[in-house]
């Protein structure tokens, strides 16, 4: 079964609009193919950056059909893998949760390592999964 870590801009936009086709990430976990993984680190920053009333509604139900896994402790030492100080912390949280992918559509910060796989996670954007 994969283990399928989300980021936090997954998160935003399947809460963004209702008829978002990564949707389907939930409808794959559902038949039990996939388990849909994230952090509390992920899940507070697609908090705060939706805007519109129902969106954060639309998050929370996302939220809980999935495991949401703490964040690595403040001062943690990892290994960066060239990614930014502020997503350092997603890599450490599906690493920690012994995630299979981690999904993601921050091609700025993460795409160097689209495609490869660190510390046995398979990073790949959303639609490539």
């Amino acid at each position: 079964m994969d283990r399928l870590f989300l980021d936090a801009n997954v998160l935003f936009s399947a809460a963004y609009k209702p008829e978002c086709g990564l949707k389907r990430l939930w409808i794959l976990s559902r038949e039990r193919k996939t388990r849909l993984i994230t952090s509390a680190y992920a899940a507070e920053e697609a908090r705060r950056n939706l805007t519109q009333p129902r969106q954060p509604e639309r998050l929370e139900k996302l939220l809980r059909r999935m495991e949401i896994v703490a964040a690595p402790p403040a001062g943690t030492r990892s290994k960066s893998y060239g990614l930014p100080a502020g997503d350092v912390p997603i890599l450490q949280a599906a690493i920690s949760a012994s995630a299979t992918h981690l999904l993601t559509g921050d091609v700025t910060h993460f795409g160097l390592v689209f495609g490869k796989t660190i510390e046995g996670i398979l990073i790949l954007a959303p639609g490539a999964y």
